[in-house]
């Protein structure tokens, strides 16, 4: 292993959550397209993720109601996000806050039975995109709107965010891109997660510990920074122009390639077709067609394959998601991946403590502070 080599293909654990293997990604042994192909909701996901099991209908929908009867925040945290809304902060550090803060109001943070810790991961999942529908809201100038326990989760957070229902098309789509980032084996914020877990933290610190993570722009924020290209592309009106320029001066075209993916992210084909499908004939159908002619020409420049961050974010966009909040959609999804590996790193767990191997000078001599 050398020093530039951010553990590569480093085996640090054994999980039964997630693999992936030749360009394929699964969830507890289902291949992602077979999720997709056959139209599973999120909560099944989140439940196939947390159990390893599908759930059969009675499972599911005792599941849907814990889920449901948790969606609501207290106004003492919906008053904490009014707050940091009003101070410009980066939303993910709000997002950091107000998670930690959960754990602060909630008297049973500190238990760690498994009957707790699942109580505890069904709260916050539910509370996820309420925190955020009312964050972005706030931020915006508008009130909160309440959530709703007869509406599934991607249709309740339309409702919160835009204020009315969604069409039935909006919600599969949110619904879909939901389960393609619920979970990726170990990337870095669940690695994170992970090594918190393993020293017997709450499920809270654990959970704030991946949002910080995925703060960090080399893993989270890339499909923020692709609409922002778009945006860019769109002005200037000429895809090739500006992405030559970008190569030529050797910056990172957003949305391109994978650190694991070699031939293809097999995330990516569904939100293209959902990109697709959300714009055609209207006039965000422009967002749709510069991204093609982005993928195009990259393929042909660089041969760089798109990954699941290029099309989720004219996805995003045609839903009403604001750009600045991409990243905790992200987390929204996310959020499933992580319970899930935090759980299963508490059940068999052993403290997560690797070595380095230094490379300074040795054997110094102590020179007396008057002497230096």
């Amino acid at each position: 292993m050398t020093e530039e080599s951010g553990l590569k293909d480093l085996i640090v654990c054994h999980t039964r959550i997630s693999s992936i293997s030749d360009d394929q990604l699964s969830y507890a042994g289902y291949n992602i397209s077979v999720l997709m192909d056959n139209r599973a909701s999120f909560e099944e996901v989140i439940y196939l993720l947390w159990n390893l099991h599908l759930p059969t209908q009675i499972e599911l929908k005792h599941f849907k109601a814990r889920l449901r009867a948790n969606y609501a925040i207290s106004d003492a945290v919906e008053q904490c996000i009014l707050i940091q809304s009003r101070k410009h902060l980066h939303p993910m550090s709000v997002l950091r806050s107000t998670v930690s803060l959960l754990g602060v109001y909630n008297v049973h943070a500190e238990e760690n039975s498994i009957e707790a810790t699942y109580e505890q991961s069904i709260q916050l999942m539910a509370k996820m995109p309420t925190i955020i529908a009312a964050f972005a809201r706030l931020r915006m100038g508008l009130s909160p709107i309440e959530p709703r326990e007869d509406l599934s989760f991607a249709a309740n957070f339309l409702y919160m965010l835009n204020g009315e229902e969604a069409a039935d098309l909006e919600v599969e789509a949110l619904n879909r891109a939901l389960i393609l980032h619920a979970d990726h084996e170990l990337n870095a914020s669940t690695f994170a997660a992970r090594v918190c877990a393993s020293t017997l933290a709450d499920i809270y610190s654990c959970v704030t510990t991946a949002i910080g993570t995925l703060k960090g722009p080399l893993h989270g924020g890339a499909n923020e920074r692709v609409f922002d290209m778009l945006k860019e592309i769109k002005e200037l009106g000429d895809a090739q122009s500006y992405l030559q320029d970008k190569l030529d001066s050797q910056e990172k075209i957003m949305g391109f390639g994978h650190r694991v993916y070699k031939t293809q992210d097999p995330r990516e084909k569904y939100l293209r077709f959902m990109a697709k499908e959300l714009t055609v004939g209207t006039e965000n159908e422009i967002w749709y067609k510069l991204s093609r002619d982005v993928e195009d020409y990259m393929k042909n420049a660089k041969g760089l394959i798109p990954n699941v961050d290029f099309y989720s974010a004219t996805v995003y966009h045609v839903l009403g998601i604001d750009s600045s909040i991409f990243t905790l959609i992200f987390a929204m999804s996310r959020v499933s991946g992580w319970i899930a590996h935090i759980q299963e790193q508490q059940k068999n767990n052993r403290l997560i403590r690797p070595r380095s191997q230094y490379i300074g000078q040795s054997d110094l001599e102590y020179i007396p502070l008057e002497r230096r």
